[in-house]
């Protein structure tokens, strides 16, 4: 009986190992209900039906991926929690989300050897001393630095500099780009007269926006969620400002057009992801065809949606591209050594191992009669 017992053991071992070898595990640590839930809960969303579509057609190489994700409410305790039991459950790479928890990580990313594609967008993680670390988008800094060369180059009185304005929250997040931003203006030619600190879920922002108009900006640059940016646009509107705003990524969605209502009329975004309404894009196309096969409608999704789906299409293709040697090391010189098609859900995206930056390209948007409307095509500075 002993004999039996011991065989039957090793063969429930061995059938467990041989289960473990067919499966890919990898991390999504985001953010549903948190202070940044408005964003995170259609980028989540996103990343689970790629996920879901990939396995339904084979995995892999012949691999089932099995996601393991965590909501941390975008609580920085919650998210190294969470990294920590991925870890030990075997993920080989992670998808994951805020500034604050992302920065505070890379340490211990480094150390594991764990490819993190984050949606923090922040330009502290695309150098040497965050190895691992691959931001999914255009950065901050990039986007705040094509918005002020936007302005630069349509600005039309000669007799003096255009005057800009930034608002931002006080996390990681929205700190992000600040120094970035300014020292890029003095660069060009624009002057930053003001900043403004607008906190994520703030409903209101007269006190700031009065504070700014003593300075008279002519734009203003945002760095927030769509909720924040719903309470500045609201604002200024009843405060009657003739200031222009100009959102970084995560201000802007369809979701923007429904909380700040008319007050969204004129607003400007830099946009490095297609929109789901952008259906001559092949890339949207596909996000259409996915979502209808998963969840059996293409009800439109905000583009935060875009977001989540390219992190997770990204990885998969690096995962393709792995092989068999799906080792931390081998993905990272995938993800370092090849240029990816996005299909037009953003630019083209190609790391370098001294420069993890995915490009520095993005499209000018704004709301036109209650539409959104490109203004440009991918831009460079």
């Amino acid at each position: 009986m002993k004999r039996i017992l011991a065989v039957v053991t090793v063969l429930l071992m061995l059938a467990s190992f041989g289960y473990a070898q067919q499966t890919i595990k990898i991390g999504g640590i985001f953010d549903v209900t948190g202070a940044t839930g408005d964003v995170g809960g259609p980028y989540a969303e996103a990343a689970r039906d790629y996920i879901a579509y990939v396995n339904k057609h084979g995995g892999v190489n012949g691999k089932k991926i099995e996601l393991i994700d965590v909501d941390y409410q975008y609580k920085i305790p919650q998210a190294v929690s969470a990294y920590k039991e991925m870890v030990s459950k075997g993920v080989i790479a992670i998808l994951g989300w805020g500034t604050g928890d992302t920065e505070a990580m890379a340490p211990m990313i480094a150390n594991d050897k764990i490819p993190y594609i984050s949606a923090s967008y922040s330009e502290h993680l695309v150098f040497e001393k965050t190895p691992y670390n691959f931001v999914g988008a255009t950065t901050y800094s990039d986007q705040a630095r094509l918005a002020l060369k936007w302005i630069k180059d349509n600005w039309k009185d000669k007799s003096r500099n255009p005057k800009v304005a930034l608002i931002y929250n006080d996390t990681g997040f929205g700190r992000s780009p600040i120094q970035d931003a300014e020292e890029f203006a003095k660069k060009i030619g624009v002057d930053v007269v003001d900043k403004q600190i607008v906190g994520l879920k703030d409903l209101d922002a007269t006190t700031q926006l009065l504070n700014m108009q003593k300075k008279a900006p002519d734009f203003a640059i945002v760095q927030e969620t769509t909720m924040a940016t719903s309470t500045i646009l609201k604002d200024a509107k009843k405060l009657g400002l003739k200031t222009k705003f100009i959102g970084l990524n995560w201000t802007f969605s369809e979701k923007l057009l429904e909380q700040a209502g008319a007050a969204v009329e004129g607003f400007y975004a830099v946009m490095p992801f297609a929109f789901w309404h952008e259906t001559d894009v092949k890339g949207v196309q596909f996000m259409h065809k996915v979502r209808k096969e998963i969840k059996g409608k293409e009800d439109p999704q905000p583009v935060n949606y875009t977001q989540g789906f390219i992190a997770a299409y990204l990885l998969v293709e690096a995962l393709k591209k792995a092989g068999n040697n799906l080792t931390g090391e081998n993905i990272k010189k995938v993800l370092e050594s090849n240029t990816f098609d996005m299909m037009g859900l953003c630019a083209p995206i190609s790391y370098k191992p001294n420069l993890r930056k995915p490009n520095i390209s993005a499209k000018m948007y704004t709301v036109e009669k209650g539409k959104i409307k490109p203004v440009t095509g991918f831009l460079k500075y």
